[in-house]
C-alpha cells in the first residue's frame, strides 16, 4: 500500500537495472527491499555493504540533486561527531528505467532497529542517548542557525499543520485534550541558542545491540536547530524513569524539557492518522508517544508550564 498519494514507483527490477547501468561494479550483488525502513525513501540493500535510497515523493530532479549533495555533507559532519557508527555517503545515482529522480548510495550498518517499547525501561539505553545527544550538541555550528520552518524552529509555525492533524484525528484520538496540550506547548519560550541536532531521533533511525545503542541512521538532516529537538528520543522510546535519566544526564532545564515534549507531540500527531492504513507501525509510534506525553504529570499541569520568566 502506498504511503503518499503521489508516491513514485520503484521495485527490485528497476533497482537492478539502475545499478547494472550506473554502477556495474555491483551488478552481481543481491538486491533486497528493506521493508518498513523509510517513509520518505524506499530503501534497498545492495549486497552486504551498501544501501540505496529512492525518494518516494516527486519533485524537481535538479532541486533534489542539490538536496542530496547537502545531505551527503551533513552525513559527513554527523559521522565526525557521532559516538557510534552512522552511514556515510558513497555515490549518487541518476534517473532512469522509469524512475524519474536522482537517488543515493550509502554504506550499510548492521544491527537491530530500535522500537518504541523494547528498551523503554533500560537505563543503559537511556545513558547511551545522553552520550549521543551531548556529542551532537558539541559539534560546531560554524555560525549557522536553523534555516526553515517546522520542527526545530518556532513552535507556532506548526499551527496550520496541527490544525490539520486535529481535524484528521477526530474519532482516533482525544482531540480536545490534545488541542489543550498544544495550546500550552505553542507558547513556550525559546530554550537557548541553536545547537547541532540529528533532527529525527525516532526508533527507526536508531540501531541497538542488546540494551546498547549501536548505530544512528538517516543523518542527512544533521544541522543547527532548537537544542530541545533531539529530546524527542525520550518521548518516543523511554518510560518515565528512562526519561529522568536522559533529562538529568543532559542537565536539561524545564523550558528545554517541555520544548522537547512539544516537538515529539508535533511529530506524533501527524503519524497516527497519516499512516493509519499505509504504515501501522508508524501510526502506533505516534499513539505511544502521545500516550507518554498525556500521562506525564508535569506536562499535564498548567501551573508548571514554563514562562519567559522561569
Amino acid at each position: 500500500m502506498k504511503m503518499h498519494p503521489d508516491q513514485l514507483h520503484v521495485d527490485e527490477q528497476i533497482v537492478r537495472e539502475l545499478i547494472a547501468e550506473q554502477f556495474p561494479q555491483w551488478r552481481s550483488e543481491s538486491v533486497r527491499h528493506v521493508a518498513g525502513a523509510g517513509t520518505v525513501n524506499a530503501i534497498y540493500r545492495i549486497g552486504e555493504n551498501f544501501a540505496v535510497r529512492f525518494p518516494l515523493n516527486p519533485g524537481e530532479p535538479e532541486v533534489l540533486s542539490e538536496a542530496l549533495v547537502k545531505e551527503a555533507e551533513a552525513m559527513d559532519e554527523l559521522a565526525a561527531a557521532c559516538p557510534v557508527p552512522t552511514p556515510v555517503h558513497v555515490a549518487h545515482g541518476r534517473p532512469g528505467h522509469g524512475y524519474p529522480m536522482p537517488w543515493s548510495v550509502q554504506s550499510w550498518l548492521p544491527g537491530s532497529v530500535a522500537t518504541p517499547d523494547g528498551l523503554a525501561h533500560s537505563s543503559h539505553f537511556a545513558k547511551d542517548l545522553v552520550v549521543l545527544i551531548r556529542a551532537l550538541r558539541e559539534a560546531d555550528t560554524s555560525g549557522r542557525h536553523f534555516a526553515g520552518t517546522g520542527r526545530g524552529g518556532d513552535l507556532r509555525d506548526s499551527d496550520g499543520w496541527m490544525e490539520t492533524c486535529f481535524q484528521e484525528s477526530t474519532g482516533l484520538l482525544p482531540v480536545d485534550e490534545l488541542r489543550a496540550m498544544w495550546e500550552r506547548f505553542r507558547l513556550l519560550p525559546d530554550s537557548g541558542p541553536d545547537r547541532m541536532t540529528h533532527g529525527d531521533l525516532i526508533p527507526g533511525n536508531l540501531l541497538v545491540a542488546g540494551e546498547r545503542l549501536s548505530g544512528v541512521l538517516d543523518g542527512g538532516g544533521f544541522s543547527p536547530a532548537d537544542p530541545a529537538l533531539d529530546l524527542v528520543a525520550g518521548w518516543h522510546m523511554l518510560d518515565r524513569d528512562g526519561r529522568s535519566v536522559l533529562r538529568e544526564g543532559l542537565g536539561v532545564g524545564t523550558t528545554e524539557w517541555w520544548r522537547g515534549a512539544a516537538w515529539a507531540f508535533q511529530q506524533a500527531m501527524g503519524l497516527v492518522w497519516y499512516y493509519r492504513d499505509s504504515n501501522p507501525d508508524m501510526s502506533a509510534l505516534g499513539r505511544s508517544t502521545l500516550a507518554r506525553i498525556l500521562s506525564d504529570p508535569e506536562l499535564s499541569s498548567e501551573d508548571r508550564r514554563p514562562t519567559h520568566s522561569s
